[in-house]
């Protein structure tokens, strides 16, 4: 306890415009409450994922804004602080929107601070299914590669006004959002994915950015994914995206298992999971 609160309290020093102000902590009832900076807009989340006939919606350039803002504050974390920060719960609930409607983002109860330079070793998993990274599932090791992760799977949400994961009636298996996308993209219809509510009325070349770059940072090998300077980079136009990296890191996959299942797996639900892991060195 006496170290989360250390590092609570180191937090409490970021200072970025795409970074919730984290304002202090107290206790009550035996549990730790962090309070955070009021943002009067709300999350991310309501915006995409309203009830039928939300008339809250974001138009496409907002939704681009809020992805480059959230791209920035994320690479202030992973290496423009004075210490490395991994977020460890990135996803649309955790974006907040202040008044004026900036992306922020928020909820650093799950993350850690590490010194620039060194190797983060986690034996506990923690994030929300369908963001987990496949390396952080298997071994409980998070590091900046699997925010990115995240963030890639966050880019694919908000462009596609879709969840990460799906589960539609009569079907055995979940959906895979990654893997619609990249079936469109293989076919020549990357246009196809992008939300429908906006009615056509968004910029071709960002929207198809924002998609091929959720691809690229939600890879399955850690090595094939940009760092978010290079995220950042791209978003920004100061950088060409790399078409021929993406199209030789997919060429390989051929969609996900097939599984069998006889209701909704737990996946369905987009709320914090924790695990421990007992992972033992080799002899």
């Amino acid at each position: 306890m006496k170290e989360f609160i250390a590092e609570v309290v180191s937090m409490g020093r970021l200072r970025h415009k795409n970074v919730v102000q984290l304002l202090g902590y107290c206790r009550r009832k035996g549990e730790l409450l962090l309070v955070y900076d009021h943002m009067p807009n709300g999350s991310l989340d309501k915006y995409l994922h309203g009830p039928p006939g939300n008339n809250r919606s974001l138009d496409w350039s907002r939704r681009f804004h809020i992805i480059k803002g959230v791209a920035a504050g994320l690479l202030y974390l992973h290496e423009d602080w004075e210490q490395v920060v991994i977020h460890r719960d990135i996803k649309a609930s955790n974006v907040l929107l202040d008044g004026e409607m900036n992306g922020r983002l928020g909820d650093f109860g799950l993350a850690r601070l590490y010194d620039h330079g060194t190797d983060p070793q986690t034996t506990h998993v923690v994030g929300t299914m369908g963001y987990i990274a496949p390396e952080l599932a298997r071994m409980g090791k998070a590091s900046t590669l699997t925010d990115v992760f995240a963030f890639g799977v966050f880019l694919l949400e908000v462009t596609c006004g879709r969840r990460p994961i799906e589960q539609k009636e009569f079907q055995e298996c979940p959906i895979l959002l990654a893997d619609l996308v990249l079936q469109q993209w293989r076919d020549g219809s990357l246009a196809d994915m992008v939300d429908e509510r906006l009615q056509n009325d968004y910029n071709f070349d960002e929207a198809c950015l924002a998609l091929k770059l959720g691809l690229l940072c939600s890879q399955q090998l850690p090595c094939t994914r940009p760092c978010m300077r290079q995220v950042v980079q791209y978003l920004d136009g100061n950088a060409p995206f790399p078409n021929q990296m993406l199209e030789e890191v997919t060429s390989n996959y051929r969609g996900p298992e097939p599984c069998v299942a006889s209701s909704p797996p737990p996946s369905t639900s987009f709320g914090t999971i924790s695990i421990d892991l007992m992972i033992s060195g080799g002899r």
